[in-house]
């Protein structure tokens, strides 16, 4: 089925508004990773680094970068819920697109915050922690991009299925800091336990973190193709669960 375009940038539209009218949400996403980065990064300063010529807070910061899409994305599977109290996905339900362009419209539109949030710790990151040039800098951006949205399609999946903004928060708590823990984010997954290595080949941020590390580091656990084939299938995994997901969203209403 072809996409209705309209309906998408009308749905990217409102997000936009929406999230640029919340300041304080952008500035209160922020802190958690600032801490990580300046608190634990600079406390643990005098450790040694997994890779040569760089300190351990510079070490996770490409960690930190993925902490901050994969907490963004993923929360923004609550404004599904939210737009159910206020009936506003009643109407868009009512109208005539597909669930695919709902879908769409509604992943766009979580992706746009998350790629705001990540351009600023990046330009924070580059200007105190990791000096990084104009070529680096893009290409991070461009690997966060798929990246927010294989996230955001699962805050979507989870928002579609969840009926209370407390439920989708339990569910959110439970899954969002095993994935940063086991993503190898603050350690090297190479000096890991063998129990944690083979869990973090399920992780989809585990190849996040890792992309972003041969990026602005030069050295990962994986090969490049490796870490975008990962991300590319975990993207059309999380596509077709978004999708279904909203397939029934539209029989609930």
């Amino acid at each position: 089925m072809i996409p209705n375009f309209n309906a998408i940038y009308a749905l990217l539209l409102r997000e936009a508004k929406i999230f640029l009218r919340e300041k304080e949400r952008i500035v209160s996403i922020l802190i958690s990773p600032l801490l990580f980065l300046f608190v634990m990064g600079k406390g643990m300063a005098t450790g040694t680094s997994p890779v040569a010529g760089y300190t351990y807070q510079q070490f996770i910061f490409p960690g930190i970068m993925a902490m901050v899409i994969l907490f963004t994305s993923i929360t923004y599977g609550l404004y599904i819920i939210w737009d159910k109290r206020l009936d506003f996905l009643k109407e868009v339900l009512a109208a005539p697109i597909s669930r695919s362009t709902l879908f769409v419209g509604k992943s766009l539109g979580g992706m746009l915050g998350s790629m705001i949030e990540t351009l600023l710790l990046l330009l924070i990151g580059a200007f105190f922690i990791l000096p990084l040039g104009t070529v680096k800098i893009l290409l991070c951006l461009a690997a966060a991009f798929p990246v927010s949205y294989m996230i955001t399609n699962i805050g979507l999946a989870i928002g579609a299925t969840m009926k209370s903004m407390e439920g989708f928060g339990l569910v959110m708590s439970f899954l969002t800091w095993p994935l940063f823990f086991f993503s190898g984010a603050l350690f090297d997954l190479a000096a890991a336990a063998p129990y944690i290595r083979v869990i973090s080949l399920f992780d989809p941020v585990t190849y996040a973190v890792d992309l972003l590390r041969i990026i602005m580091l030069g050295q990962g656990a994986f090969p490049v193709l490796a870490d975008l084939g990962a991300i590319a299938l975990f993207s059309l995994a999380t596509t077709i669960l978004g999708v279904s997901a909203f397939g029934k969203l539209q029989q609930e209403k």
